[in-house]
């Protein structure tokens, strides 16, 4: 399973379902049990299933090594409930499961998910309608016509040149009939923009099965950007939007802990727990995850990127998707990750649960307010955990406002504003990230290139020396000599 990967595409979630109770029922082993003097033929025990399954999931990418015993236990529960599994009874659609030696066996029936299917003349709508939307918004007036004929996201650098000299060259004489951009015409570039480079990111031929473009909200990404402290965290301007000041009190305790100096109550045997609890239930508390419910399919199949030749490419992609996010939720995000980062890591930290550490216990405790479906999904506690893990690791350089893309939509702006470019999607001049992946070789393949790779330098290495007329020959005798050592 390890080496399977499900495609991003939409109901993510659901495939992943499906691929996880397809290799438990094939690889989960069958043996016979005995209980109350009774012998039982093709079953297992709650915790030979959870034993199996636990390795199952460490070794795959899509979850990975921090998933937990107990995460386990939850999944196997969810399986007796769905009927992926029943007691040896026939019983099921309870989660009566423990890691104990209670018996059970596969059902007869299918455990897989059927992905809801959109109907075809619904999906054709809305792919004219985002088409349609993309013209209307994207198509700026009172543009010149003399403009390259090219469209796509980067014009030749033959095309750019030309075009660069040639603004330069009319700067002067054009400039009373430079265009005035409109706010609107502002935000549609900043839309298409951010639209456009997350698509190349992600290598998908449309963003269309993973997000809505009518979701995009120009105002919020351009606040992001634009309204940051020293640090990076958003500054808000309405500060009843803002994290109340208990909770950034108790956040910045545990975040500098034993070093605050915020908090001048008595501390007491247990109070740092007391602190992890308070900021806990209010993070529990809030109305829809950080990372929105809308934007939940978008967010799970970038989990699919989460892996370790792909880990540059993740990174840039949930870069530009945290831009996304309205600037209360992206602050929140911004202060909660460098808050359990930091108590990762502090060894003076105290211990804040009996029988988890601190790292596993930030993930338990705070992937379902990151990601969650608006909708029952059965792995949302291991799919959040696997990107709270990534997003702990690397939140400095993902939540880190992309200079790049401020600089694509200023020359965009500029283009616009002097008409060389009919539309935003005409010649994209900041680079694009660009990606390159190993492909994986066998041990013989290996062995049979290294041999031949270094065959093939030492002839050409050989060829130089004789051919080399400058060289005695002497000298040259002395190298062949080498050589052949």
């Amino acid at each position: 399973m390890e080496n399977r990967g499900v495609p991003p595409g939409p109901y993510r979630a659901t495939k992943l379902w499906n691929e996880v109770t397809t290799s438990f029922r094939a690889g989960m082993p069958l043996r016979k049990h005995r209980q109350h003097f009774k012998k039982y033929g093709n079953c297992f025990t709650a915790g030979e299933a959870v034993d199996w399954l636990y390795d199952l999931l460490r070794n795959n990418s899509n979850f990975g090594p921090e998933v937990t015993r107990q995460q386990t236990i939850q999944l196997l529960r969810k399986f007796l409930k769905n009927h992926v599994i029943e007691d040896i009874k026939g019983r099921w659609g309870s989660e009566n499961v423990d890691d104990n030696n209670q018996l059970f066996r596969f059902p007869a029936t299918s455990p897989l998910k059927t992905p809801p299917r959109r109907h075809p003349e619904l999906r054709r709508n809305n792919i004219e309608n985002f088409s349609k939307d993309r013209d209307s918004i994207f198509k700026l007036r009172n543009l010149s016509r003399r403009t390259p004929k090219k469209h796509g996201l980067h014009l030749s650098q033959e095309k750019a040149e030309k075009i660069k000299h040639e603004i330069i060259n009319e700067d002067q004489e054009n400039a009373a009939d430079n265009r005035e951009l409109s706010q609107e015409d502002v935000e549609e570039v900043w839309k298409y923009v951010i639209l456009i480079y997350l698509q190349t990111i992600l290598g998908v031929p449309s963003l269309e099965e993973v997000i809505n473009p009518k979701q995009v909200i120009p105002q919020y990404i351009m606040y992001n950007m634009a309204n940051t402290s020293k640090h990076g965290v958003v500054i808000l301007q309405n500060k009843s939007d803002d994290l109340p000041h208990w909770v950034l009190s108790a956040m910045k305790c545990l975040a500098n802990w034993p070093r605050s100096n915020d908090m001048n109550n008595p501390t007491y045997v247990g109070f740092e727990r007391d602190v992890f609890r308070t900021i806990a239930d209010y993070f529990l508390d809030l109305p829809e995850p950080l990372l929105t419910f809308e934007y939940y399919e978008l967010f799970v199949n970038i989990l699919g990127l989460l892996q370790p030749h792909l880990e540059r490419v993740a990174i840039d992609a949930l870069q530009l998707c945290c831009l996304l996010l309205p600037p209360p939720n992206r602050r929140k995000l911004q202060l909660l990750m460098r808050m359990i980062s930091r108590m990762s890591q502090n060894v003076d930290m105290p211990k804040l649960h009996d029988a988890m550490g601190t790292r596993s216990l930030m993930i338990h405790t705070f992937s379902r307010c990151v990601l969650c479906c608006a909708e029952e999904v059965d792995l949302d506690e291991l799919l959040a955990g696997r990107l709270v893990s990534f997003l702990m690791d690397h939140h400095q350089e993902i939540l880190q406002v992309p200079s790049y893309l401020q600089t694509a939509v200023e020359k965009h702006l500029d283009y616009l504003k002097k008409g060389h470019i009919e539309n935003p999607g005409d010649g994209l001049f900041a680079p694009l990230p660009t990606y390159s992946y190993c492909k994986q070789i066998s041990a013989q393949e290996f062995d049979e290139q290294k041999v031949s790779t270094s065959q093939a330098a030492i002839a050409e290495l050989l060829e130089n020396i004789i051919k080399n007329r400058s060289l005695p020959l002497k000298e040259k005798r002395k190298k062949l000599k080498q050589v052949r050592e």
